[in-house]
């Protein structure tokens, strides 16, 4: 994952943070002074805060870069966990329907730490997906589930689409 992302400025709403992404082009505009993304999964503009900045780029990653099909993508998806609503902010499946990577995003001044490995691993026991990332937009880390010991294995990248067969 290596390039920058190029800081992008709209009307006087601010600066977007530059990420660790490659670059790709994002549909912005200005909604009476609300700065809105258009989200191609959900088929609709977002507000555009600093969270759904790194959602979207890194979707635009993961169909441009890595082979996913948009079509087996879910964003901001809801389950329950403990009783509660919860929401997986990216969850790809693989040709079979099947969950094939859970990603979780924070906004770029949010470190990626343990808590955020406990939180996606967490929503993992419901979702079941056979890969885990998440990512900050600066900072980006996948592992997979070894099935057979119920551990992680970190790998060097977010697997390509074409091995979730």
């Amino acid at each position: 994952m290596s390039g920058k992302q190029v800081t992008r400025q709209s009307g006087g709403l601010g600066v977007l943070t530059p990420l660790n992404l490659p670059r790709c082009e994002l549909s912005l505009r200005d909604a009476g002074g609300e700065l809105e993304v258009f989200d191609a999964i959900r088929r609709k503009f977002v507000r555009c805060t600093p969270e759904e900045w790194v959602r979207q780029n890194f979707l635009r990653y993961l169909i441009d870069h890595r082979g996913y099909a948009a079509s087996l993508i879910a964003v901001e998806m809801g389950f329950r966990y403990q009783d509660m609503l919860r929401r997986a902010d990216i969850l790809a499946h693989d040709r079979r329907g099947r969950p094939f990577l859970l990603v979780e995003c924070k906004a770029p001044d949010v470190p990626i730490g343990q808590a955020t490995f406990d939180q996606v691993s967490r929503y993992n026991r419901v979702v079941g997906a056979r890969f885990l990332a998440a990512t900050n937009g600066l900072k980006h880390f996948c592992w997979r589930v070894v099935p057979e010991s119920g551990s992680y294995e970190f790998l060097h990248g977010v697997p390509p689409h074409e091995t979730s067969t």
